[in-house]
């Protein structure tokens, strides 16, 4: 196990996963800590390297809420009971995507297990 309790299976996993999770938080103090510390653990290259992708990430997901794009179909009907449990639907963005009717809730009761199979196997097959 790492420092974080995650596993990774890549170089530094546990410093870029701390780094990526303290800067879209919201505590400066954590972020400091951490930016100091993987600064000093991946080097000046890598570092700013991995700041990059986490922002260039934070971009591309506050583009899609600004302009409103909605889960796709099939993405909607096999993440209801997630995103609710998840209490999605608290966030604005959540407007782009309209309730799904009783029709499509009753299909997305069918397709989740299967979803959660195939995400299973997905996993399993990534992590060889």
């Amino acid at each position: 196990m790492t420092e974080t309790g995650r596993e990774t299976g890549v170089l530094h996993g546990e410093t870029l996963l701390a780094l990526a999770d303290a800067m879209v938080g919201d505590d400066a103090d954590a972020l400091a800590r951490v930016r100091d510390g993987a600064s000093a653990k991946l080097g000046p290259v890598a570092f700013v390297d991995a700041v990059a992708v986490v922002s260039n990430f934070e971009r591309m997901v506050r583009i899609a809420d600004a302009t409103g794009i909605p889960l796709d179909g099939r993405l909607e009907l096999m993440t209801q009971d997630l995103r609710q449990e998840l209490g999605l639907e608290r966030f604005g963005a959540a407007a782009n995507t309209p309730q799904p009717g009783l029709g499509r809730r009753a299909a997305g009761r069918v397709l989740r297990p299967l979803a959660r199979g195939a995400l299973r196997v997905v996993g399993r097959v990534s992590r060889r």
